[in-house]
């Protein structure tokens, strides 16, 4: 049966898949030993655009990306705590409307598999007090979505999820083979095939949350890795940027930044098998993600849906640095499984990692490593926090090109969807006015056109902050003075020019303190107070 043919051969289906915490150099095509065929086949026949930007963190991100806007202006300019100001309330403002919502408008069926993180804070040690699909608190199926399976926060359980949703229903049962990453393939995939059965155009979101932390992944993909990192981070980090640049992914071979200043050579860790078996594991997950991408391709043939499918594929920010203290980040998340077996907390050197029973983070040495060659990490707006390779493929709109270069934004993905769809920017929803989106389609730059940018690319993370315009970044974290390089001869941010780059300099200040201003970015300074009483509350009601 030719479903294409039954939808007219006109208006595109549309696949945007987010990875979770992947660094830039987590992938086959940007010089990584992980296995990612699937994804690598993607760019072969499309196009990778290798300077796109994220918000630096999993909200903002994600917020961005779904309404075409800066976060602030969607209403996550941190994380989910409501902090006082539109800006900073946790969740999607009502004078933002999300991709879902523009296209159901236009007669898409909108569908989302996956990690939602747009509404809210959550407490997860408390599930039975969660206030889910309240004002604060918007679900998928009240911004725009006609299904949805996943989990509402950031964080879950891979193989035993703490609290998950398919549709307005909680699901409290799973079974023993379950793994979050294969469960929202499956139902992506029933889902995609409901619509086409019902001849009508989709758009699936399908929000992975690997390789987030915690690190959980199956056997037989973990031994696939298990002697590939026993020669340390050092000797990784330096093969992936040998491989990259005799790929040629880059306009320039850049040189790469050096390690981290706070991580230690390999030749001085105590705890190697341990370290190596984290690499190996957070590597099983990215494997295992391009497995589902790989079935979901499969579905898409097999339903005769794949030459008329844009898919695009990018990372919500870079690798992440953080550590899981027993006492810090793992005190949030529930210590048991779903049927009651304990789970031991923390980066523990006498566990292992990747099994139900444990919970660790692979990081700061191996963050270092995904985001070869660029400098830090999550949270910050250096390269390494904010870089990720765009991947899109849609074979009935654009042949496949060679690498691109332009700087893009993930505001850029809403206006490239909407254009490929012929869908209208609501002007207004629910009552609401809303926003005029922030970014630019980058339809012209798939096929292969001439794009320029036509205005600067802007960012703001917990005081982290940056500019970019044309070649030139204007960057600082939070607490140190303003950094200046060219991105065109610099893009691994050695040579800092600030001080020297006289009107260009002084313009690139300007301009993002008008944008802060215009967007309500707040000082961290007065953010984060705020930030530590809201926790308090939180945990003073659990």
């Amino acid at each position: 049966m030719d479903h294409a043919g039954k939808q007219g051969n006109t208006r595109p289906n549309v696949i945007l898949i987010l990875a979770d915490d992947l660094g830039f150099a987590d992938l086959g095509i940007t010089g990584s030993e992980i296995r990612t065929p699937n994804i690598d086949a993607l760019a072969a026949g499309g196009r990778m655009l290798t300077a796109m930007y994220n918000c630096a963190r999993c909200c903002p991100t994600r917020a961005s990306l779904l309404t075409g806007l800066y976060p602030h202006q969607a209403g996550v300019g941190h994380m989910g705590a409501h902090l006082g100001t539109p800006a900073y309330q946790g969740s999607l403002r009502n004078d933002s409307a999300t991709i879902a919502e523009h296209l159901r408008a236009s007669g898409y069926r909108t569908l989302m598999s996956g990690k939602w993180h747009v509404a809210g804070d959550f407490m997860a040690r408390e599930v039975d007090s969660w206030r889910v699909g309240d004002v604060d608190h918007p679900t998928p199926r009240q911004r725009g979505f006609d299904r949805f399976y996943g989990i509402v926060d950031g964080v879950t359980h891979f193989f035993s999820p703490h609290y998950m949703l398919e549709d307005d229903s909680r699901v409290d049962v799973f079974p023993d083979d379950f793994y979050f990453t294969d469960a929202i393939t499956d139902k992506a995939i029933g889902m995609i095939g409901e619509a086409v059965s019902d001849e009508v155009p989709f758009f699936l979101y399908l929000a992975h949350t690997a390789p987030h932390w915690p690190l959980h992944a199956h056997p037989e993909d973990i031994a696939r890795y298990e002697t590939s990192y026993q020669g340390g981070w050092d000797a990784i980090r330096t093969a992936r940027h040998e491989t990259m640049n005799a790929m040629g992914l880059f306009q320039t071979n850049w040189q790469i930044s050096p390690r981290d200043s706070e991580v230690h050579a390999w030749s001085d860790e105590k705890n190697r098998d341990w370290e190596a078996r984290k690499m190996a594991t957070y590597a099983a997950m990215v494997d295992r993600m391009d497995q589902s991408i790989g079935r979901l391709l499969a579905a898409l043939k097999r339903l005769d849906q794949f030459e008329n499918t844009l898919i695009l594929f990018l990372s919500d920010n870079g690798g992440c640095a953080e550590f899981m203290a027993e006492d810090g980040w793992a005190k949030f998340f529930p210590d048991t499984t779903h049927d009651g077996q304990r789970i031991t907390m923390g980066n523990r050197p006498d566990v292992m990692p990747g099994g139900a029973l444990s919970y660790q983070s692979y990081d700061k040495p191996w963050a270092n490593v995904s985001n070869a060659p660029f400098r830090l990490f999550k949270h910050y707006v250096h390269e390494g926090g904010i870089s990720t390779p765009l991947v899109a493929h849609w074979p009935r709109a654009f042949e496949p090109r060679p690498a691109a270069h332009a700087a893009c934004h993930v505001v850029d993905i809403l206006p490239t969807i909407l254009e490929a769809t012929g869908a209208p920017y609501l002007a207004e929803l629910g009552g609401s006015d809303i926003q005029p989106a922030e970014g630019q389609s980058l339809l012209p730059l798939l096929r292969g056109e001439d794009w320029t940018r036509e205005e600067p690319i802007f960012f703001e993370h917990e005081g982290n902050a940056a500019i970019r315009a044309g070649p030139y970044k204007l960057v600082r974290r939070y607490g140190h003075d303003w950094e200046l390089y060219d991105m065109e001869t610099d893009r691994t941010e050695l040579n800092d020019l600030s001080g020297r780059g006289g009107a260009t300099e002084a313009q690139l200040l300007r301009d993002y303190a008008a944008w802060a201003e215009r967007v309500g970015v707040m000082d961290w300074s007065v953010a984060l107070p705020r930030l530590l009483d809201a926790w308090k509350m939180d945990n003073a009601e659990g």
